[in-house]
């Protein structure tokens, strides 16, 4: 029923239209918690299809309700922020702000959330409950979900009964990976200032190199992983970047380190951050160095764990609307979300991807198994990141009808 409805609902709302807004979207990306424009975009749709819509949220976070009926309350989220990227997809309709780009898609996700609000506005007499929609800033630097909540979310606009949501991935169209449990991992950022003695670069001697200490401590890093965490293990730790000195001959006196980690279990998170913090304290007193190295542990993202339930009763109505072999676990992915942060440790939830891949560009990659294209094709944070706009129509009917699965039937 769910599955037959969304369908229909779905058959001949206005695609062009949500072409046009990605476009628009694409086209103007703004930053995390400077997603004005964005915001204004999304609730304006809201309001012209009905909604409570309020701005400002958490910052710049939207909320549209829709209340109808007596019936559960269900939460449907799309995040609105983008990346300091380059575009680099020579689209027609590339970033025109420099130096800032959709590189993971969340453009796709405001026009999937808006088609979605619209066609069950528009089909209201075909369910009873209440529909919460949220367009989230900051979900980039892990901000955007707990600041609206500590804004009054749910004091203001009522508690869901459940959160759904969905996040656009490389793979070839017309793909739902769903996992029934832990989907994506927890992630955290860690900063480290080593502190040295700044001088000529002609008298080495004189100075305790920082940039040096840093170097060594780079390479010691890699083998936290590799020589401290289990084989059945998943973890992963990426220098993101390494900032040192001003000029070509001059020592200088300090270096600056940035780690993120990626686990999946609290347990091994706390052991990567203690090795961390016993190389770094290690390699400084092995250089030298005049003080101890200052290790700081940044923004940080939860593991996003679905409700086995309520992922099963999305997964087989989406298998319903698209398809046998259109769903399938792939296992949990290392990247990171801040979604889970909406639930509060108690509300259930489903969270799945949607493979948007152009058909003609995932043809031309290297590779005979998914695994081997799935390498090759541009992913989420990519300058080459272009999602097909094909996808629209299938990202609102995953919407859609995840919402039918749980909103009364009228």
């Amino acid at each position: 029923m769910p599955a037959r409805t969304a369908l229909d609902l779905t058959a001949d709302f206005a695609v062009p239209a949500l072409e046009d807004l990605y476009r628009d979207l694409h086209r103007h990306p703004e930053l995390s918690l400077r997603e004005h424009r964005t915001a204004g975009r999304l609730a304006g749709r809201l309001r012209d299809a009905g909604f409570d819509t309020a701005e400002g949220v958490g910052g710049t976070g939207v909320v549209g309700l829709l209340r109808n009926g007596d019936g559960p309350t269900v939460l449907l989220r799309a995040d609105m922020d983008a990346l300091p990227v380059v575009e680099e997809t020579g689209l027609p309709y590339t970033s025109d702000t420099a130096g800032v780009m959709h590189a993971c898609g969340h453009d796709l996700h405001v026009t999937w959330l808006t088609g979605a609000a619209e066609a069950l506005a528009a089909g209201r007499e075909t369910w009873r409950g209440t529909l919460l929609v949220v367009g989230q800033p900051a979900e980039e630097t892990g901000q955007g979900a707990a600041r609206m909540i500590a804004d009054g979310l749910y004091e203001r606009f009522g508690r869901p009964d459940v959160l759904l949501g969905q996040h656009a991935a490389p793979g070839p169209v017309g793909l739902y990976p769903h996992v029934p449990g832990l989907i994506m991992a927890a992630s955290t950022d860690v900063d480290i200032v080593v502190h040295g003695r700044g001088g000529h670069g002609s008298r080495p001697e004189a100075t305790v190199d920082p940039v040096v200490t840093a170097a060594y401590l780079v390479t010691r890093l890699q083998t936290v992983v590799s020589r401290e965490i289990a084989a059945g293990e998943s973890a992963v730790l990426t220098v993101g970047r390494i900032e040192a000195g001003t000029r070509h001959n001059i020592i200088p006196a300090e270096a600056r380190v940035a780690l993120n980690l990626r686990t999946r279990s609290e347990e091994v998170r706390q052991r990567m951050l203690a090795a961390i913090r016993r190389i770094a304290h290690g390699e400084c007193l092995a250089a030298g160095c005049p003080r101890e190295p200052e290790v700081s542990v940044g923004n940080t993202f939860p593991m996003t764990v679905n409700d086995a339930a309520t992922d099963a009763v999305v997964a087989a109505v989406h298998g319903e609307v698209f398809g046998p072999g259109t769903v399938f676990d792939p296992g949990p992915a290392m990247g990171s979300e801040d979604f889970p942060e909406l639930a509060l440790g108690t509300i259930p939830y489903a969270y799945w991807f949607v493979t948007t891949t152009p058909a003609e560009v995932w043809e031309q990659a290297p590779g005979e198994t998914l695994s081997e294209k799935f390498s090759a094709v541009p992913s989420n944070h990519s300058p080459h990141f272009a999602p097909d706009p094909a996808t629209i129509a299938p990202g609102v009917r995953t919407l859609v009808s995840g919402a039918l699965a749980f909103l009364s039937v009228a």
